[in-house]
């Protein structure tokens, strides 16, 4: 087949098509935890604390990607039996296992490389992190995600394992309320995913997942509920504890909770009503109100912390 041919082009295509359907680039948007420390620390004018930031992020979704390698084997003959999950690249037939475990690898190699050039003590810490990360969510692939509760917590743990790393790449001190927030917040994401799974357990009669039968409505209701009210809460404290107004010389943070309570109502609304909570990340590309809503939160934070 000639390198110029139509038909090795359609084969290039499609081949590239079903690599990047494979290792997720959209849910890269998830790793931007990394970078709260740098945000929240007030270093974000800071050129050394942004390249490190930035490099965490890409060794941060190189990591992800090959865990979404590993996933995607592991379920391989379940994701045949699900109905929309049978169109994934490997499910499919379009990708073969050789190549994933291929992919796994190289993205796993890609990771390191990025990691490294972070810095030598940095590097290190920030490489600890990585690794616990990769580990732990090999783990939840190959057994721990057909726990309930289980599951919604490792999914939350790992994004504070995002801000962690990012804490350490850009020798910020994490606030204790941070830390929280971060593990409230997604956990009320996983909590409202979940539910999506209940959703659609209850109109089809099969569960997506082997641990769907031990979440009901009424369960997932209140713990959405809960988890929201709770985050709230733990912002407002960070946002007045005398540690961040010393930091930031404002004792005006507060204001952005506002911002807070639209977004946890939007998501409330989008997961109850319209029944669309199954891709936070997706949701977050396409809802403009939450968009608008992050957008003020940011705009409002960025002026009180670097202008006022």
């Amino acid at each position: 087949m000639a390198l110029t041919s139509p038909n090795f082009y359609n084969f290039y295509k499609f081949f590239m098509n079903n690599i990047l359907r494979l290792i997720r680039p959209q849910q890269w948007l998830k790793n931007v935890f990394v970078l709260l420390p740098m945000f929240f620390g007030g270093s974000l004018l800071d050129a050394g604390d942004i390249l490190a930031s930035l490099l965490t992020f890409v060794a941060y979704s190189f990591v992800a990607s090959s865990v979404y390698c590993f996933n995607d084997i592991n379920d391989l003959e379940a994701d045949r039996r699900h109905p929309v999950k049978r169109h994934r690249p490997i499910a499919s037939g379009a990708l073969s296992v050789r190549t994933a475990w291929l992919l796994m690898a190289l993205m796993l190699v890609l990771a390191a490389i990025t990691t490294a050039l972070i810095g030598d003590r940095h590097a290190m810490k920030v490489g600890g992190v990585l690794a616990f990360y990769y580990v732990m969510n090999l783990a939840y692939c190959a057994r721990l995600k057909q726990y309930a509760i289980v599951d919604v917590c490792i999914v939350a743990f790992g994004f504070v394992l995002r801000v962690l790393a990012g804490g350490f790449a850009t020798d910020v001190v994490l606030s204790k309320w941070l830390v929280l927030m971060t593990f409230l917040l997604t956990l009320f994401l996983s909590f409202a995913k979940r539910r999506d799974d209940v959703v659609r357990m209850n109109e089809t009669g099969e569960p997506p997942r082997k641990n769907t039968i031990r979440y009901n409505l009424t369960f997932i209701n209140q713990a959405i509920t809960v988890t929201a009210a709770v985050t709230l809460v733990c912002y407002i404290m960070y946002t007045v504890s005398p540690e961040v107004t010393a930091r930031f010389h404002s004792d005006m943070l507060y204001l952005t909770s506002v911002f807070v309570l639209l977004g946890l109502l939007r998501y409330m609304q989008i997961t109850v009503v319209d029944k669309k909570s199954g891709d936070p990340t997706k949701m977050m590309l396409s809802d403009r109100f939450t968009q608008l809503v992050v957008a003020a939160w940011a705009l409002t934070f960025v002026v009180l912390i670097y202008v006022v």
